[in-house]
């Protein structure tokens, strides 16, 4: 299984380092693998600030607020787009608020790295189908993946 993340910044105060972009192309392998996921895949991920995260939830979802993490799946049902130019499968986008990523990480005590690998997590198992909203059941299905495929990533959760 290869997987294609392309990395878009477009938050403006700062760049992305190398290393977070290698950590968000390693967390989205990472849940691949953990989701036994076997074909090619190809994933976008965008950086934003807050008032552009805010746009976008108002624009697709109706509410009118910033939030962390938009994720945009492509598939339904495990059935996905091919890209004719790899073979790989479309998943959909993935658009992180890095103003947001930094006040949790500072409201939850870790790093910045850390938050965005728990966001890309969290997105890549929306774009596999997941869906906490409607689901209460998915959402303690989808904690236990995000903590085990964190887990597997050395960034573990801090137990309170």
């Amino acid at each position: 299984m290869k997987v294609k993340v392309s990395i878009v910044n477009r938050y403006k105060d700062e760049k992305i380092s190398a290393d977070t972009k290698n950590l968000v192309k390693k967390a989205c392998k990472a849940v691949l693998e953990y989701e036994n996921f076997q074909k090619d895949a190809q994933v976008d991920v965008t950086f934003v600030d807050d008032g552009e995260i805010k746009q976008l939830n108002t624009n697709f979802r109706g509410i009118e607020k910033s939030t962390d993490v938009l994720s945009f799946p492509l598939g339904e049902n495990g059935e996905y787009d091919i890209n004719p130019e790899n073979n790989a499968c479309m998943l959909g986008d993935v658009i992180i608020s890095v103003d947001h990523a930094k006040a949790q990480a500072d409201l939850y005590g870790h790093g910045i790295e850390r938050e965005i690998a728990f966001l890309t997590v969290h997105s890549m198992l929306h774009l596999l189908g997941y869906d906490h909203i409607n689901n209460e059941t998915e959402e303690r299905i989808m904690r236990e993946k995000q903590n085990a495929v964190l887990d597997g990533m050395g960034l573990s959760v801090k137990k309170v």
